[in-house]
């Protein structure tokens, strides 16, 4: 009888042993897409002077660890080990073929800008430094024509790359912390002179993977892959205050085969944000985002969970958003685009996304967003064509949503399909107009842009 029960036992577990093994399959996922090879070796920050204490600065430290694992090009590369401690030092720069990695227990800290007191008229005033050796200043992107905030330069991002091979931010659960608030700050006290840094910065870059580490208190967005590809974003958390001013989340822009997964993100700003550029700068430079998959992803914003645009000039296409939850947030899902941007957005595709508590559940408009400067044409009219929502649902939804187009370029084959937004007032509506497509089981009932086209066959549950 013992046997019997061991045999039982055994049976048991390896049923419970293949059905993990075959939901693992059957997960869905692209984190293999850069593969996090182990490097032939490591090194710790602490063999260049680094000192974990909080106060010392290591900023020197940082450098010549990237300049020694550069140099040395360590066939298969080299890990840079943070270990548990606060090191805090300014901007610098990565190489190729390296890992960054952050142990348990360790919080890379961006050293802050500085107060200066200023006398004026018998008043003592309280003014903003930045150290220009602890945060340089760079051109801005061409895409963009301009600093995003201001004209003219921007500081360099807190770890930033250009051109770079092979790279991955990794850890423990260890902490990069911006430590945004004066920045923030300056913005609301508008004495900024540049735009502010983000977070984590990669230009003309490949086979980029960032993982399984705390992201808070950006300055400005926390990661911003800019004419990239391949880049993976896995078991991330992505936090700041929902008053902190433009900290977006993650900021796919002019980039390719990006893939956004497993991940909560609660910030001032949108969580994602795809774009492509700015205006005629945007337009020029030509470089579209396509080919970003955003899945599993959850968090609040007071802004939007999910956003395409409005920087799009570029163009954003092949773009699957699916499996995500939205919650406190002002929109659920925005795409947005202006006169004046150009471009296209289209073969988008919205599926299984869960939202509580968001102030707009879906938004599509083609009057958002400013402009770089007076420079922008007028005949650059933006497109957007092949949205697909399906299997969304909402509860405590004030507005279901809005889709307003273009006069003179009306979005097309926009496709809602089991949409159902519970919540809203009694005298909540959709809105549309410049708009066709088609709505298959929507609630509350869609505009009627939206019906007038179910034989079309392109929308479907």
């Amino acid at each position: 009888m013992a046997a019997l029960h061991g045999h039982g036992f055994a049976v048991t577990v390896l049923l419970v042993v293949l059905l993990v093994q075959c939901d693992a399959v059957e997960a869905t996922t692209c984190a293999g897409a850069v593969p996090s090879r182990p490097r032939p070796e490591t090194v710790s920050i602490a063999e260049f002077g680094g000192v974990g204490d909080g106060r010392t600065v290591n900023t020197w430290a940082f450098h010549k660890a990237v300049y020694r694992i550069q140099h040395q090009r360590r066939r298969g590369g080299t890990t840079l080990l943070v270990p548990a401690g606060t090191w805090l030092t300014g901007s610098f720069n990565l190489t190729s073929h390296m890992t960054l990695f952050l142990a348990r227990g360790a919080v890379l800290k961006a050293t802050q800008v500085s107060l200066s007191p200023r006398h004026r008229h018998g008043h003592v005033f309280l003014f903003f430094l930045v150290e220009t050796r602890s945060w340089p200043l760079a051109e801005p992107l061409p895409s963009y024509g301009r600093g995003r905030e201001l004209p003219g330069a921007r500081y360099t991002s807190f770890i930033h790359g250009d051109g770079l091979r092979d790279v991955v931010i990794t850890g423990d659960k260890g902490i990069i912390d911006g430590q945004g608030d004066v920045w923030w700050n300056m913005w609301r006290q508008r004495t900024l002179q540049h735009t502010r840094p983000n977070l984590l910065e990669f230009m003309h870059s490949s086979g980029i993977h960032i993982s399984n580490i705390v992201l808070k208190n950006s300055p400005f967005w926390n990661i911003h892959p800019v004419y990239c590809d391949n880049v993976v974003i896995t078991n991330m958390m992505i936090i700041a205050p929902h008053d902190s001013p433009n900290t977006d989340g993650v900021d796919p822009d002019s980039s390719t085969n990006v893939c956004i997964e497993d991940s909560y993100i609660s910030t001032g700003d949108d969580l994602v944000a795809i774009k492509s550029g700015w205006d005629e700068y945007g337009i020029a430079y030509g470089r579209p985002s396509s080919g970003i998959t955003i899945r599993r992803v959850r968090g609040s914003s007071p802004f939007s969970g999910i956003a395409i645009g409005s920087e799009a000039s570029g163009g954003v296409s092949n773009v699957l958003v699916e499996d995500c939850s939205i919650f406190n947030s002002g929109y659920g899902i925005h795409i947005k685009t202006n006169i004046g941007r150009g471009g296209f957005i289209r073969n988008i595709t919205v599926d299984n996304v869960r939202m509580n508590s968001v102030r707009n559940g879906l938004r599509i408009a083609g009057d958002v967003g400013d402009h770089p400067d007076e420079h922008f044409s007028q005949l650059a009219l933006p497109t957007v064509d092949a949205v697909s929502i399906k299997n969304v649902w909402g509860v405590n939804v004030q507005q279901p949503g809005s889709i307003e187009g273009i006069r003179n370029s009306p979005f097309t084959r926009i496709c809602l399909a089991n949409v159902k937004l519970f919540g809203w007032r009694n005298n909540a509506a959709w809105k549309c107009r410049d708009v066709h497509g088609a709505a298959l089981g929507v609630q509350p009932g869609p505009c009627a842009e939206l019906t007038t086209s179910l034989s079309s066959g392109f929308c479907s549950y």
